[in-house]
């Protein structure tokens, strides 16, 4: 190992995504240790996360070495390689091979799938059947298969493949499904196994345009609006550890969670006070309602089946980001291990958001107001048809919020003329959109002031009738402690206004109370509609509460386990809590679902706007009083903020 790879290496923090050459030099190590098979297709190099005991020793001044972890699928010796590898020492620490499992699809694979289906005779006469013979202008969707019960090639890996006819470069590309027509693909032989087909049903006759120059007559009434900074921002980068306002946090990036967020803690009275040590979403869950033969197997876990990360934006300014703008870039490697940068995938701005806070003493005529400014983390993924957008924003009163942006192209069917789709909704002409819900659970590692935590269920009740409450209107908040993993399954409820408070019982503000956080449902809170035994629920358990809470264990990462793809019951958060550990001043992690129920529209076709889902972490005796007190005056030509009438 070169002195100049050391230094570079013992510049960067232990939580640092790894660089290009870093992964170049594990893809390396594991190439030439012989623990590989020349047929070998890399699936993730990520950085091998230190635990908190090695985090520990790296602030009291100890050295933490770097490592990889190496995820591949060895096609020539017919197993899985986990592998962590030792950067500093250059040799692999760990290495574990694994059969049985398989590792999320890649995208050369979605490529070689496309071009395998297209070539196929067999496919070629079913969608010829359909009416379809301009083989070049179509397109095919490699959706993964799931696990049925069905299965009639269980050890290979497989894809579905679902196919429409694409007009032309200005068309979305799904609104003509060449419905009935399913190919079965050997990902691993690139080879079409079988045409699985159903009833001949029509074309629809209208593509969906949606480029601006194929739309039409564009408004002519938009005036600009800028957003400028001409002073700079107010945040501060150092590699990726970002201070803003009083808070204080680090950037991360996986293959498979997209955008991490290390160590967020807020500067308070000159502390740096902890309060969530890793914050990441952990799963997502599509599940389909419509049981046709194209649709019935639409249930795809896009983290752990094709990698939210890998699927990531290059952004732009201007277009996905506004004003005064620090983007980070985000190092991954393609099938063969070669290092691959995603530019501009994690975009960090301010936002002017309203007022902060405002009181007029009507008596005095004197007004104070505050702007509300909010830091914002995003990054924007495309998994296949639908685009997510993730966001992260940090406010000045100590609140942090995660709200999801969901757009793009639904998942369609064709359907019959002058037919009226049971499970779904006419979006355009013979084309319907099935109904489906989306869960986003997030693993957020708490660590309130310590790693000390408990957790509690807060429920607003009424108070009996009677002396106490002799209007009948009185009702009160009421905590209750959630002793243990299996106690922590808990769902949100509207009519009792529930929250969770995450407290430290060790810590206590300036009144007396323990420190704390507080995590708030947002508004959208769909439940499933899947049967307790389906393999939707035996897979993705997880989506069966809104809210859960373990006791911490770095290996827990994915709620769904870390191999999802093809597996029919994989060990997962709804079989960790069967252990039923402790939670009362534990070292916790939370796990939350924001689950978006969509019926679709048409005014979704042919792209969706923005629909919203998320939740909010806001503090909750943390401090002992609105810490945004401190937040000036903003300066205005007419200042009325702080004006009194005379």
């Amino acid at each position: 190992m070169t002195d100049t790879a050391t230094a570079q290496r013992d510049a960067l923090h232990p939580l640092d995504p790894l660089t290009p050459a870093e992964i170049e030099a594990a893809v390396g190590i594991i190439k030439r240790s012989g623990e590989v098979s020349g047929d070998v297709r890399f699936v993730s190099v990520s950085l091998d996360e230190p635990d908190k005991a090695a985090l520990a020793a790296h602030n009291a001044g100890a050295r933490v070495p770097r490592r990889a972890f190496v995820n591949a699928l060895d096609i020539g010796r017919q197993h899985v390689v986990e592998a962590s590898v030792d950067l500093d020492a250059g040799v692999i620490a760990a290495v574990e091979f694994l059969t049985g499992v398989q590792p999320g699809i890649v995208l050369e694979e979605f490529v070689m799938c496309e071009e395998t289906v297209k070539a196929d005779p067999k496919w070629r006469e079913a969608v010829a059947r359909r009416g379809v013979t301009a083989f070049d202008r179509v397109i095919v969707d490699p959706w993964s298969v799931g696990a049925y019960g069905d299965e009639r090639y269980p050890d290979k890996r497989l894809a579905r493949a679902l196919a429409y006819d694409r007009e032309s470069g200005d068309d979305v590309g799904y609104g003509r499904p060449i419905e009935g027509v399913v190919a079965l693909v050997d990902l691993e032989a690139m080879a079409v196994l079988e045409v699985i087909e159903d009833e001949v049903i029509p074309l629809p006759p209208n593509s969906g345009y949606y480029t601006a120059a194929s739309v039409g007559p564009l408004r002519e009434d938009l005036k600009p609006l800028d957003i400028v900074q001409p002073d700079g921002p107010s945040y501060t980068v150092e590699g990726n550890e970002v201070a803003w306002q009083r808070w204080r946090f680090r950037i991360g990036f996986t293959p498979r969670e997209g955008l991490v967020l290390h160590n967020i803690a807020y500067e308070d009275e000159g502390r740096l006070r902890p309060i969530v040590a890793r914050a990441s979403m952990s799963e997502m869950l599509v599940p389909y309602g419509d049981p046709a033969l194209t649709q019935n197997k639409k249930n795809v876990f896009d983290n752990g089946e094709y990698g939210v990360g890998r699927m990531a934006n290059s952004l732009e300014l201007g277009c996905d980001c506004l004003g005064t703008i620090h983007y980070f870039d985000a190092h991954l490697c393609d099938m063969a291990g070669n290092p691959q940068t995603i530019k501009n995938a994690v975009c960090m701005h301010e936002e002017d958001y309203g007022t902060l806070w405002k009181h007029t003493d009507w008596r005095t005529r004197h007004t104070e107001v505050r702007r509300s400014r909010r830091l914002v983390m995003s990054f924007f993924a495309t998994v296949g048809n639908y685009d997510y957008g993730f966001f992260w924003y940090f406010y000045q009163s100590g609140d942090i919020q995660l709200e999801l942006k969901l757009t793009g192209v639904l998942s369609v069917g064709a359907i019959a003329p002058d037919t009226t789709p049971k499970y779904g909704t006419l979006v355009s002409q013979q084309l319907y959109a099935p109904i489906h819900q989306h869960h986003f659970i997030f693993r957020l590692d708490m660590d309130v002031d310590g790693e000390g935590n408990s957790i509690y269920e807060v429920n607003t009740v009424p108070s009996p009738e009677g002396p106490e409450n002799p209007y009948g209107a009185s009702f009160y908040s009421e905590a209750t402690l959630l002793e243990s993993e299996k106690a922590a399954a808990r769902d949100a409820d509207a009519r009792g206004g529930r929250t969770w408070a995450v407290v430290n019982p060790n810590v206590r503000n300036a009144l007396g109370q323990p420190t704390g956080y507080k995590i708030y449902p947002g508004a959208d809170v769909a439940r499933p509609f899947a049967a307790p035994d389906s393999s939707v629920m035996k897979r993705g358990g997880f989506i069966a509460h809104t809210l859960w809470t373990t006791a911490y264990d770095p290996k827990e990462l994915y709620a769904s386990g870390p191999y999802i793809n093809q597996h029919p019951e994989p060990n997962g958060l709804h079989r960790w809590i069967e252990r039923d550990k402790p939670l009362e001043n534990e070292d916790l992690v939370v796990w939350y679902n924001c689950a978006t129920h969509h019926v679709p529209r048409p005014e979704e076709w042919p792209v969706m706007p923005v629909a919203y889902a998320g939740f909010m972490l806001k503090p909750f005796g943390f401090f002992a009083r609105n810490p945004a007190m401190d937040v000036p005056p903003p300066a205005l030509r007419h200042s009325c903020c702080t004006s009194r009438e005379r």
